[in-house]
């Protein structure tokens, strides 16, 4: 009975042994998320729902396709932030939010602002959704900037594909040729060059 009972303890010490062995071979490793980060996210959230709505609302003013195809492209943009918020835990801004309404002041007074000039002419409109693709492709460049999770920056990467076909496809609809306001004129020169591209999920 006695040595029943070492071998028992043995084996109890052994089995205890090889668990703490496979926790260190084989560590879960959460990176939390910063605050920066997360203000990064909950802004981008908001910003790509912002695009969404100026194109809904210049499409139901003209009917014109290309500001439905790419208010389509840019609720995939913000569902795609929205992936990212759940899988961290933040709290979305966007959530209960109708059409043309946030939680960011500034994005808020800047769709009171764009509304009047898209409601202004076609062109206007069109220039407008230049300048927002515009505005996207400097911010996501700064928000890039302040991570080095994999997961943000494909959403980042994807984000900035499409921006890209974007503003391509306004600018070329223009009467006349469209000044970089937010990226560089070489910057948006390379891309304005270049063909569509076939963006990430």
């Amino acid at each position: 009975m006695k040595n029943l009972l070492i071998i028992a303890a043995f084996t109890v010490l052994g089995l205890t042994s090889c668990s703490k062995s496979d926790n260190t071979n084989n560590p879960t490793q959460v990176v939390p998320i910063t605050e920066q980060e997360k203000t990064d996210l909950m802004f981008l959230r908001e910003e790509e729902k912002f695009a969404h709505d100026v194109y809904v609302y210049a499409y139901r003013k003209y009917n014109h396709m290309m500001f439905s195809h790419i208010s389509s492209s840019e609720l995939t943009h913000t569902n795609a932030v929205l992936g990212l918020l759940n899988t961290y835990g933040i709290a979305d801004p966007a959530a209960n939010k109708p059409e043309g309404v946030f939680t960011n002041k500034e994005l808020q007074d800047l769709y009171n602002q764009f509304i009047v000039t898209v409601d202004s002419s076609l062109n206007h409109a069109i220039y407008i959704g230049a300048t927002i693709e515009d505005m996207d492709l400097k911010d996501i460049q700064r928000l890039n900037a302040n991570t080095t999770k994999a997961d943000i920056q494909t959403v980042y990467t994807n984000l900035t594909c499409g921006s890209k076909n974007h503003i391509r496809s306004f600018v070329s609809k223009l009467d006349s040729p469209y000044i970089a306001q937010f990226i560089t004129q070489e910057e948006l020169d390379i891309i304005l060059a270049a063909g569509h591209e076939s963006c990430g999920n």
